[in-house]
């Protein structure tokens, strides 16, 4: 059933007609600087880059709450985390809200509700895989007044709005709406099948491309899953046009690489990030996530394409241009978590059209986005086999030798906590209770014959770098990356109750928790942004983001101890402008009123320096950007955690 509320009737059109008028009656210093952000990464490359310069050093400090827009009356539940990056168009912001994942359109100056749509999906959104606001949504210009809104729901139906009213668009699908559990390649129950999108669908040269996710896979009930296979739609009608099947079928390219018949019933293998497209190559480029299961292969013998590869398509006709694979046969949970980044480099004098691909395991691949020729050297790296019975690991991981890892990898006695002597003992012990080594030490049973529980590794499965990935300078080929440290568990088990999977991830119970005296193993910091001239493939700058939590700077082990800033855990994304880099923090600390608050953090781009700091009310969830409007200039960040349930918060900066 569709809902829908219209509660300014025609702002949107009427906005439209009359702007070219204002154009000519308004001074052109008032409209110098109006900046519009019109898709999810700021541009089709994903660069989240704006050239704004209203606020810099000296103004952020000076940003007050324009307004702000709370999310917790949209239902059915309350949404805890809110993670969408709005659009802002025509003076309208758009954005999903809610646990429903509602559309709004709100006034960009005032925050004023002109719109919103939702529809009650019963039984197929509420049991969906993939549920709450999502990430985004999509404008597509259709030579109207006001152009469409385009998005996915939790149960997997994409739909078309008319920007300016909010109303379906009738022609597009069957009444607005387009099923994508249909027509794709495979038999998906309308209601049950196991596949959704959190990402903001891609629209560029008329295609929309869509993508899919599933269940977490750490513990899947059968080795038999979905596939997610990647498709583009025609923009105005909604009809399919082409289908890239992640998992090849019988006689396609990379299908001898699922050995044993695999490729016919493994599933995942989608597209669950964002996307990015170079609309004058006529590209798209997929980052594409691992098959089921996360921690075992032993029933998907072989690398696996397309699993854990950045593949090139031709947009209009979804055929392969060349891809390359970032892991084979992935057992870490490593997949491609975030959108390729588009961007023009000078390597060694020559200029290079490039794609940038950050890892959950901090490596940042780099390769000519036309061809697929890596920029910097990539090699192919022994590394250790497994002793789970039924696995069979590939002798070699490709490891590039530039940029170097923005994060830490593996688990070393270097890398413990040595706050004091006594926590570095206890760290010691625990770490001798699992399985360590360097980057791509494989999973191990979770009670082995040498006492160990497991293996212990880092990044942990969501990285490193996540789904908010990088943002990045087009100006100078500079990246900037937020990533977290922190070790994780691969311990594995038998239970045929659970799935038909020879072994899930399952730690034993008598596993020792891998945290000292409540505190991380690991020493901090514990979140950080990198800066990478990816011209050298070279570290320009880290720092610590993030204030030290309240667990940390309270603990009883550590007062009085000169602790410097360690930064949080979290999944943060980066906005980058003229001359800032501005994040928010990934946790919450308590201030010295006793409020629960966190920061809106902005760093002196070329240096890391932080040059200011505003306060929210919740840690950062979505990814932030920026827009401006008659010499104002406006930055949002989606919020959530503790009694906030999700709110965007909009602050603006009007130079005298």
């Amino acid at each position: 059933m569709l809902f829908h509320v219209k509660l300014q009737q025609g702002s949107g059109k009427a906005l439209a007609a009359i702007l070219p008028l204002l154009a000519i009656l308004i001074p052109l210093s008032s409209t110098a600087q109006d900046q519009e952000w019109t898709t999810y990464g700021g541009d089709l490359a994903s660069t989240r880059y704006s050239p704004l310069q209203i606020v810099d050093a000296e103004s952020f400090n000076e940003l007050e709450l324009a307004w702000e827009f709370d999310t917790r009356n949209f239902g059915p539940s309350p949404e805890f985390r809110f993670q969408s990056t709005p659009l802002m168009v025509n003076r309208t912001i758009y954005s999903t809200v809610g646990s429903r994942r509602d559309v709004v359109a709100l006034d960009a100056q005032t925050g004023e509700l002109l719109w919103m749509h939702r529809i009650d999906e019963g039984e197929r959104g509420s049991g969906a895989p993939r549920r709450l606001s999502g990430r985004g949504l999509s404008f597509f210009d259709d030579g109207t007044d006001a152009g469409r809104i385009l998005y996915v729901t939790p149960g997997y139906q994409m739909i078309a709005l008319d920007a300016g009213s909010g109303e379906p668009i009738q022609n597009f699908g069957i009444n607005g709406i387009v099923d994508l559990k249909q027509e794709m390649d495979q038999i998906l129950d309308p209601v049950s099948g196991e596949v959704g999108l959190h990402a903001a669908p891609i629209v560029a040269n008329g295609i929309i491309v869509i993508g899919a996710a599933h269940l977490g896979g750490g513990s899947p009930s059968s080795r038999e899953k979905p596939k997610g296979h990647v498709r583009g739609y025609d923009a105005r009608t909604g009809n399919r046009l082409w289908i890239f099947h992640t998992i090849p079928l019988a006689g396609e390219y990379g299908n001898d690489t699922w050995l044993n018949n695999s490729w016919s019933y493994t599933g995942y293998t989608g597209v669950w990030a964002q996307m990015s497209v170079d609309p004058e190559l006529n590209m798209l480029y997929l980052p594409v996530e691992m098959p089921t299961g996360d921690y075992y292969g032993g029933h998907r013998h072989g690398d696996g394409l397309f699993g854990n590869s950045l593949v090139a398509l031709d947009l209009q006709t979804g055929q392969r241009k060349w891809h390359f694979q970032t892991i084979h046969h992935d057992v870490w949970d490593w997949d491609l978590p975030c959108a390729p980044i588009l961007l023009d480099l000078n390597i060694d004098g020559r200029q290079v059209a490039a794609v940038a691909q950050p890892t959950k395991q901090g490596f940042t691949f780099v390769f000519d986005r036309r061809s697929g020729e890596p920029l910097f050297d990539i090699l192919e790296t022994p590394v250790g086999a497994s002793n789970v019975p039924g696995e069979r690991l590939s002798p070699t991981q490709p490891i590039p030798v530039k940029p170097p890892p923005f994060d830490r990898q593996g688990v070393t006695e270097d890398g413990l906590i040595d706050f004091t002597p006594e926590l570095r003992a206890k760290a010691l012990e625990i770490m001798a209770s699992y399985r360590t080594g360097p980057i791509y030490t494989p999973p191990s049973l979770a009670e082995n014959d040498d006492g160990t529980f497991g293996t212990l590794s880092m990044p942990s499965s969501t990285g490193g770098a996540n789904w908010p990935g990088g943002a990045a300078d087009p100006e100078t080929g500079i990246m900037y990356i937020y990533s977290k440290t922190e070790p994780t568990r691969l311990a594995l088990g038998s239970n045929p109750r659970r799935s038909d999977m020879d072994y899930i991830m399952q730690p034993s119970r008598r596993a020792p928790a891998v945290r000292v005296e409540g505190l991380p193993i690991n020493k901090p910091p514990y979140g950080r942004i990198t800066a990478l001239d990816l011209n050298k493939g070279e570290i320009l700058w880290q720092v610590a983001h993030g204030q030290t939590p309240d667990n940390v700077r309270n603990h009883p082990l550590l007062q009085g101890l000169d602790i410097p800033r360690t930064g949080q855990l979290g999944r943060v994304g980066t906005l980058v402008t003229k001359s800032l880099i501005i994040a928010g923090d990934g946790g919450a600390y308590t201030n010295e009123e006793g409020n629960r608050i966190a920061m809106l953090r902005a760093y002196n781009k070329m240096t890391g320096e932080e040059v200011g700091a505003i306060e929210m009310p919740a840690e950062q969830t979505g990814s932030p950007m920026t827009y401006a409007i008659d010499g104002v200039q406006y930055i949002t960040v989606s919020v959530s955690g503790g009694d906030v349930p999700g709110r965007l918060m909009v602050y603006s900066y009007e130079a005298d």
